[in-house]
Parts: C-alpha cells; structure tokens; sequence
C-alpha cells in the first residue's frame, strides 16, 4: 500500500542499541509529555466510521487517484480523524495502524504549522505510541492517501521498543507468548482472528436458522464423561469436593434433549489433558449440537450444509486471502464411506505414488476384516513390520472392533486427501467416515442391521479430523452397560475411560426421543478455512511452558 520504503518501524533515526537503553529513551520521552497516559481522548462511534472509511480509500487505488493534491486543498474540506499506533516514520509521513489497516498522516515541514505544545508532543513521539490526528485526506505526489495533519495530540506512550524495524516479529514462540506484539508486527495474523470471529457468527447463523436454541453448560463436572479423554483436576474448597474441567458438554445437551429442547447447541471451551501438537491444544473450543427426531445421516446433511455455509461466509468476506478451497473441494457433494470399506480401499491401491506404502498389501479385505481370528492372526503377522506409531495401538487391541479402529487411524487415516478427489481430481474430497465399531463408540447407538457397528461418523477436511457424530443411545440399560465397561477399562488402567454418570442414566431412563449429535472443533474449522498448518495460529494465546528466568 506505502511501497517499499514503508516497513513496518522503520525509522531512519533507529539506532543500534540495547533494549534497556531503548526503554530509557523511551523513558526520557515519556518525562517531556505533559501527560504520558492520558485518559481524555474520546473518540466517537462517527470518527470510528470515519476513520474507517479514510482506511477504505488508502487501500483504494481509484478512490486515492480521485483526491485532491495538497496544493488544491481550498480549506473548505471536512476534517477527518485518524488515530492509532505509529508504524513507520518517514520524512513527513507517519504511518498509523487502525483494527480495519493503516493509513498515513502528512504533517509539512514535520509539523511546524502545529502549536507549541503540539510539536513538542511531536518530537517526543517514538515508533508505537498511540496518537490522533485530524485534518483534510488529500492524495500524495506518489499516488497515496494521506491526512493532512492540522492537529496533533499524544494518546499513549510505548515504553518497550517493537521488534526488530526490517524484520518485525518473526520468533515463533516469542510470537505466540507476545501475541499483542503479534497482533500489530503481522497484521495478517489479525486477519486470521477476525475470520475465525466470522467463522462462530455463521456456526451460529446457519443452526439458529435451522431453530437451534443455544444453551450454557458447566465447566465443573462431578464426573468425567462426553468423550474418553483424560481430564483436568481441581477442587472445590467449601463443598470439599472434587471436580473436573469438562472434557465435553455432550451428556448436559442431551439432558436437555430428555427436558423438551428438541434441538440444542453449545459452543464452549472444553479442557482435555493431552498432548500438545499442531493439532491439539489442552484448551480448546467445541460446537455441540443435538437434535431431535433425526438419525446420523439427518445429521451429516446437516453438518456438511453447515460447514460449506461457513466457507462461503469466509469467501464473501475474505475473498481468496487463504484460497483453502483451491486444495478442498467444499463446493461438491462430500464423500461417505465405510471405515471398513475405507481400509479395504487403501489395501487394494497400496503401492501409488500418491498414497503411503503398507505392509497389508493383498492381505487385508472385506472376508479378513469380518472375521475376529483372521483379522488377529494377520494383525500379528504384520507386528513386527509395522511403523512404531502403529505397533501398540494394534497390539493392544482386544477385540475386532478395536483392531479396525487402529488400523483406520494408522493406514488410511493420513492417506484420505489422496484416496478421496474431486470430480477432475484436483481437489481432495471432504470425507464422512462411517460404520464405527461399537467397542469405540461408548456413546452411539448401535447399527440396527448390524450391532457391531455404531450409527457414527466423523468428518476429515483436508487430512484433518473435524467433526465427530452419531445417532444417540437413548436406551438406559445398553448405555449403564456400556458406562460400566468404562470403569472396567479404568480398572485396568485406561486413563481416558468414562466414569459411571448415574444421574445421566436416570434422565435416560424418563425417556430421550430419537435423536442425532455432533460436535466440530471451531480451532480446527479455522485451521482448515484460514489455511493455517498450527493450531496455535489460530488460538489467541495458546498454552506455553512458563517463561525460565
């Protein structure tokens, strides 16, 4: 927009030197200004719309090309207000940041048509100190827009010095720890934040027009359950009781499917304490929703209308500033298919370039995968040649159902965006998987046709995990069994093992109609929409270890 002279903080006065002698000067500065943190500038929500707009114009070409020079300002223009953090000084010119982008001040003969007190606010300005200015837009002789500055005030001092002036803050985990340094050194990474902003507002739109009724549920569960993972303690000092940050609000929805709320949703923090990697953060934001006298497949057109109503909702704003629908066909019917039949899939073009190499070539089909001793005996055979990621999770498992579910996850798994293209191929198809084994579903409802599978999917969107639903178990009976197969798996040694919830099998047992689930990781939405490889891009402060001094 300024061209390349404009980087961000550059300043042809900037001098090598240390941060605790920058921070003195600073200081020094701060001592010349009447009032270094002054609490009486009140801009109203018409200059809000008016500073707006003069950001609208800097980043118009034509509507720039249309201003007035400086010398054919008549005095007769409206004066406008500008305010913000210096960016960049440059002879006259400063180049103030506003949350809608940045504009320029022009201030002739560096201010010397400003009153005294003015300019010595002026020369005591260092680069991201706050300032507002006011003045006509005029055009510049290099084809910019610019305030012409007829008053100048001071609005807040920077005592710390930004980042490094040609190279802004590019430190990985000083980015994600200092991310109000981010936020204004990259001004691409507020983009994000505002999309993903975007990104709830239609979650929210496209369930409220399907008449969703959104809910609060508790952080603080008395039991761990919603989903296996393992959970955040803590306790409650007067009740002397024990209690978990809630791994997933999924059993308190449904109660509320029971109480007459036929369809539901949450969008909410959930707490898990796992890993942390690209993908996972022990702090995240879901979206629930439950509705009822619906089965899976409602639930499927459901989420993939959601999700492609989302991503037109980016585009509209956005434009093509991720172009993540240049790799993931959103705009075509999603995929649906089998876990066993995927895994089937991926055994019979093992071998292609474009799909990872396997040690089941010819030995894994339709036959092999219905039959537990089979399936075993070839799982066993396979071990020893098995990538180390894959060796346990199989090995492990004690039934069929638990067999296919690890060979999911480590054959077929990071092969989808390859297996699944869109019509000319160019694109990779999102994906629901389907036909979950039982013995990893503790919450879907069994397959009517065939009880050893759950009426669940999950969606992958780009090689990720999205979204996880099912048609619910509304049978108390089957679900207090399946509850106390948990503890079971807690007994021996399971971390991410339910606890019993006997209040939830009581408000079973007053009778849940029908009904169908889901929940979508909002990170990884972002993640997916923004073109974004880390979680912790799209996380505001994501957790870090503390700071060593």
């Amino acid at each position: 927009m300024f061209g390349p002279e404009h980087r961000p903080f550059h300043d042809e006065e900037f001098s090598v030197a240390t941060e605790q002698e920058l921070e003195q000067a600073r200081r020094a500065n701060a001592a010349k200004i009447h009032a270094a943190f002054p609490n009486d500038f009140r801009p109203s929500d018409e200059d809000r719309r008016k500073r707006a707009q003069i950001v609208r114009v800097a980043n118009d070409d034509a509507a720039k090309a249309a201003l007035p020079q400086e010398d054919a300002l008549t005095g007769s223009e409206p004066v406008l207000p500008l305010y913000g953090r210096v960016m960049a000084k440059r002879g006259p010119f400063l180049v103030i940041q506003t949350p809608e982008g940045r504009a320029q001040a022009f201030l002739p003969n560096k201010g010397a048509d400003l009153t005294a007190a003015e300019r010595a606010q002026l020369e005591a300005l260092d680069l991201a100190d706050h300032v507002a200015v006011e003045g006509p837009l005029m055009g510049t002789k290099k084809g910019d827009a610019a305030i012409k500055v007829l008053r100048f005030r001071h609005v807040s001092k920077a005592l710390r010095p930004p980042p490094d002036k040609f190279h802004g803050l590019k430190d990985v985990e000083k980015r994600y720890r200092e991310r109000y340094v981010d936020l204004f050194a990259n001004p691409e990474v507020a983009e994000v934040f505002r999309a993903r902003s975007l990104i709830v507002q239609a979650l929210r739109e496209h369930l409220d027009g399907h008449d969703f009724f959104e809910v609060e549920t508790p952080l603080l569960h008395t039991v761990r359950g919603g989903a296996t993972a393992k959970p955040f303690s803590t306790h409650h000092n007067v009740l002397d009781m024990s209690l978990y940050l809630r791994i997933a609000p999924e059993l308190y929805l449904k109660r509320l499917v029971v109480g007459g709320l036929d369809r539901v949703y949450e969008i909410g923090r959930n707490f898990r304490n796992e890993g942390v990697s690209t993908r996972h953060n022990p702090e995240f934001t879901m979206l629930e929703y439950y509705m009822a006298y619906a089965t899976f497949e409602e639930q499927m057109d459901l989420t993939e209308s959601m999700i492609r109503h989302v991503a037109a909702r980016v585009r509209e704003r956005f434009g093509d500033r991720w172009t993540a629908e240049s790799s993931v066909a959103l705009d075509e019917p999603f995929a649906r298919v089998a876990m066993d039949a995927a895994i089937c899939e991926r055994v019979r073009r093992s071998g292609e370039e474009a799909l990872s190499t396997t040690v089941f070539d010819g030995q894994l089909d339709e036959a092999v995968l219905a039959d537990d001793a089979k399936l075993a005996a070839v799982v066993a055979a396979a071990l020893p040649r098995l990538p180390e990621a894959a060796r346990k999770p199989l090995a492990d498992a004690a039934s069929r159902g638990e067999r296919i579910y690890a060979l999911f996850e480590h054959l077929v798994e990071e092969d989808l965006e390859a297996m699944y293209r869109s019509a000319d191929g160019s694109r990779s198809l999102p994906v629901f998987v389907t036909r979950f084994p039982f013995e990893v579903s503790p919450l879907a409802r069994r397959n009517d046709a065939d009880p050893a599978f759950t009426d669940r999917f999950e969606v992958f969107v780009g090689g990720r995990e999205l979204a996880n639903g099912f048609s619910e178990l509304n049978d108390p009976d089957d679900q207090a069994a399946r509850f106390r197969a948990q503890l079971e798996r807690q007994a021996g040694g399971d971390e991410d093992a339910m606890d019993y919830d006997a209040d939830y099998i009581r408000a079973l047992m007053h009778g849940m109609p029908p009904a169908a689930g889901c929940g979508i990781g909002v990170d990884r939405l972002a993640m997916i929409l923004c073109n974004q490889t880390s979680i912790r891009d799209v996380l505001l402060f994501p957790l870090m270890r503390a700071e060593t001094t």
